[in-house]
């Protein structure tokens, strides 16, 4: 179990430092409060934590998107970034799968 948490903390922290490059304070530090609902022990706030990591996974989507756009136009090369983005993007996804096993799930009933 303390795998997935600690799995799901890493991709909070990757998304805060995204949101915090984008100067998009606000939702680095909603991003960085997401974590405390694992002292819920309640099934919304497991619920709320998987939704929380959909999201961010999709939000890792749209920027691998318009990264590799914006790259192209310029003429750069854009594959690492795009492997390293979707590398972090596929992490966040595993984080937010793996709050959905079957011991997390008896500890939030």
């Amino acid at each position: 179990m303390a795998l997935r948490i600690v799995l799901f903390l890493i991709a909070t922290a990757l998304t805060a430092a995204h949101f915090l490059r984008t100067e998009s304070y606000g939702l680095m530090a909603f991003s960085l409060a997401t974590p405390l609902l694992f002292l819920y022990r309640r099934r919304w706030s497991l619920m709320l934590l998987q939704l929380a990591a959909y999201g961010a996974t999709l939000n890792w989507i749209l920027a691998v998107v318009l990264l590799v756009q914006m790259r192209q136009q310029v003429g750069r090369p854009w594959t690492t970034a795009t492997l390293i983005l979707g590398t972090v993007a596929l992490v966040t996804l595993l984080a937010g799968l793996m709050l959905n096993s079957r011991s997390l799930r008896k500890r939030y009933p």
